[in-house]
């Protein structure tokens, strides 16, 4: 399998924005019509799409889920869906509907029971998204504190059953500056599951690199929507490198 480069679409109030390092009052629209952009992804050779509901990791439960499920059904390659999913009944809905997996990320914090039984009763189709600030892992839409360290945190998830890892370092998230590599390599070179890599990509050198660490995939969102990423440059560069 190559190194994933991996399309993110991120909705508030049912359009396509960005946040600068999570910050909601410091946002970016980039379409209000986000299966039209999805669509854009897919025609352009992304492998699989990320899509985060900003409003429902803000809020606590699922707000963007029904334009979640149009965009599950409008593409043929698999997409992954977060934000605000902290509930069975919530993960269970989101399969449901169509997303080839569903990623948890303040319930892992919450709720390490919920994590457990959902990896069991999805094999292989959970991911749960560390957010990180300087190390620190935080919750609710990158608002909350925890207390908790990102790589310590990973380690117990992975010890529940969960098959993959998504960090994120959200000082970088956004800004366009690069990926936390040495958090990156931690991850990978601690953990024994795949590790996909989120925030600060600004250009096709970063995902090669990301690949070379071992990361199994990149979440790209502003370096795509700004064109300082060509999306099918990238998955050239990285299309002959396997993840560790």
């Amino acid at each position: 399998m190559s190194f994933e480069v991996i399309p993110a679409i991120d909705l508030r109030g049912g359009r396509c924005v960005r946040l600068l390092h999570g910050d909601y009052a410091k946002e970016t629209q980039y379409s209000d019509d986000p299966v039209a952009m999805a669509r854009k992804w897919e025609a352009l050779g992304a492998p699989r799409l990320h899509v985060v509901d900003l409003d429902g990791a803000r809020g606590g439960a699922p707000v963007n889920d029904a334009i979640m499920a149009r965009i599950c059904a409008a593409l043929a390659i698999p997409v992954e869906v977060s934000g605000g999913i902290r509930t069975l009944d919530a993960v269970d809905a989101a399969f449901a509907y169509g997303a080839a997996r569903v990623q948890l990320g303040s319930a892992a914090v919450r709720d390490p029971e919920l994590v457990r039984q959902a990896a069991a009763r999805h094999p292989g189709a959970i991911v749960v998204s560390i957010d990180a600030k300087g190390g620190e892992v935080v919750t609710d839409g990158w608002l909350k504190g925890t207390g908790q360290g990102a790589l310590e945190l990973a380690k117990r998830m992975v010890e529940l059953g969960v098959p993959r890892i998504m960090f994120t370092d959200i000082g970088r998230d956004g800004a366009l500056t690069e990926p936390n590599f040495e958090a990156l390599e931690a991850f990978v070179r601690e953990l024994t599951v795949p590790v996909v890599a989120s925030g600060g990509v600004a250009k096709v050198e970063h995902l090669v690199r990301l690949a070379e660490i071992g990361c199994e995939g990149a979440i790209v969102g502003k370096a795509l929507y700004e064109g300082a990423v060509d999306l099918p440059e990238a998955l050239a560069a990285v299309a002959e490198m396997a993840p560790c």
